[in-house]
């Protein structure tokens, strides 16, 4: 009886190994896999991001749970409004959460931006990017977007890349300028977590954006002296006034 038990319990103990091993080679080879099919179209330098009509802008909040400014989200402005400053991008798609009123990225970031120079009449806001997926979906089916530049942090960029590819957009990175932010490997830990993820939204259980709306074309050429309004409802949908 002694011998049986010790070796059920041999049994049971290689059997959980080779399932922690399993789930250990999906987990990497998941984020090699994105990375291998997103690293050749990201760049580092700004001057070699784009050109493409449209820069697609990542909400973050501007302020870190400590109560200090957010470099991330001031890089990721400084980065789109140089892109848009040189050329680069002609309009900019800024999405962000607006869950609720008292919290508005869109908001923030067109506040940001004209602060640095660009026209209101070059910036949509996108009020129902609740995430990365929900900004590249409504990209896509919202705003009718196929090829953009998508700018945001190095570590999220293949993400978002990735998701973009698999909606059939032509996508390249703009990698933001970076500055080292103290428990940043939580989110880069997160962030291959997440990677995982995209692959069960995308070919799973076939993930939908939470909120959609009908059809908002981005028109070009667009006339910077001339700002239009082109939004639904308040915290839902677009605009490029905030």
């Amino acid at each position: 009886m002694r011998l049986d038990i010790i070796a059920g319990f041999k049994w049971s103990l290689m059997t959980l190994g080779a399932a922690l091993l399993l789930v250990l080679l999906f987990f990497v080879g998941s984020n090699l896999w994105i990375l291998a099919r997103t690293y050749p179209v990201i760049e580092s330098s700004m001057a070699q991001c784009g050109p493409k009509q449209v820069g697609i802008v990542f909400g973050t909040s501007h302020w870190t749970r400590g109560g200090s400014q957010n470099p991330h989200f001031y890089s990721r402005m400084s980065t789109a409004a140089g892109l848009v400053h040189t050329g680069r991008v002609e309009h900019l798609l800024i999405s962000g959460d607006n869950r609720t009123q008292s919290y508005n990225e869109p908001r923030a970031m067109w506040q940001v931006l004209t602060r640095f120079g660009v026209s209101p009449a070059q910036l949509t806001l996108d009020y129902a990017g609740f995430s990365t997926f929900d900004t590249l979906v409504r990209a896509k089916q919202v705003f009718e977007l196929d090829k953009a530049v998508l700018v945001t942090q190095q570590w999220h960029l293949p993400r978002a890349l990735y998701i973009g590819q698999a909606l059939g957009m032509q996508v390249t990175g703009c990698v933001a300028s970076n500055h080292a932010v103290d428990g940043e490997w939580r989110l880069r830990i997160r962030e291959w977590v997440a990677r995982v993820a995209t692959l069960g939204d995308l070919y799973i259980w076939k993930r939908q954006a939470y909120f959609l709306g009908p059809a908002e074309p981005i028109e070009f050429p667009v006339n910077v002296d001339d700002a239009t309004s082109t939004g639904d409802n308040a915290g839902i949908g677009s605009d490029n006034t905030p």
